[in-house]
């Protein structure tokens, strides 16, 4: 609807302009409409074609996720899934935002957990985010810190720790937090403009 009013609007804007020009310079620019209203057709196709290709790759990827959900459910049911199993579950259901589903598959893979440990970080970093969006800081806190603990450089991490301090209120900590994700990737964007906002925070 926004598009197709959008054109109008050029549209008219054009067709005025059009008569002023034609007035001035004896019907010259008569024959300039049409190429000009077929450039706003063709833009407003190139947007439409645009947003149906996202619905349609949307409508695929959740597709995916619904086939890739019933074959991991299956599979833990059966009693034949393991940790990285109950992982990938998760996450899934975190992209689906299904929050509390998604806690418990990632608590049992985090219990039942044989890999590397700084694979295990990864657990800790989705399941963080999970208590994150379910408005359980505290909770998030103490998982992102389990994460950087079992990864020292994992950035990502030290990001979302530093926003679960900030939604607790935690300015100083919050800061930190940023600052040490920029000393493993010193030019992370969203470390360094939130470490900058919460500096200056501090300093009033």
């Amino acid at each position: 609807m926004g598009a197709h009013n959008s054109f109008g609007l050029l549209n008219g804007i054009s067709n005025n302009s059009g008569n002023h020009t034609a007035a001035n310079n004896g019907g010259k620019g008569e024959g300039l409409e049409a190429p000009i209203q077929l450039l706003y057709l063709l833009a407003l196709l190139g947007f439409l074609a645009a947003g149906a290709y996202l619905v349609v790759r949307q409508v695929f990827v959740r597709r995916d996720l619904e086939e890739a959900a019933k074959v991991l459910g299956e599979r833990i049911r059966s009693d034949s899934g393991n940790a990285e199993d109950f992982f990938e579950l998760g996450i899934i259901l975190l992209r689906k935002k299904l929050f509390t589903q998604a806690t418990r598959n990632l608590e049992k893979a985090k219990k039942s957990w044989q890999g590397e440990e700084d694979e295990l970080a990864k657990v800790h970093n989705a399941l963080g985010y999970a208590y994150f969006n379910m408005d359980k800081s505290d909770l998030a806190v103490t998982e992102y810190k389990k994460a950087v603990q079992l990864q020292p450089g994992y950035v990502t991490a030290w990001n979302n720790l530093g926003n679960a301090y900030e939604k607790a209120s935690k300015t100083k900590d919050a800061y930190d937090a940023y600052r040490e994700a920029l000393s493993y990737a010193p030019t992370n964007s969203t470390a360094k403009q939130r470490s900058e906002a919460l500096q200056a925070k501090l300093q009033q």
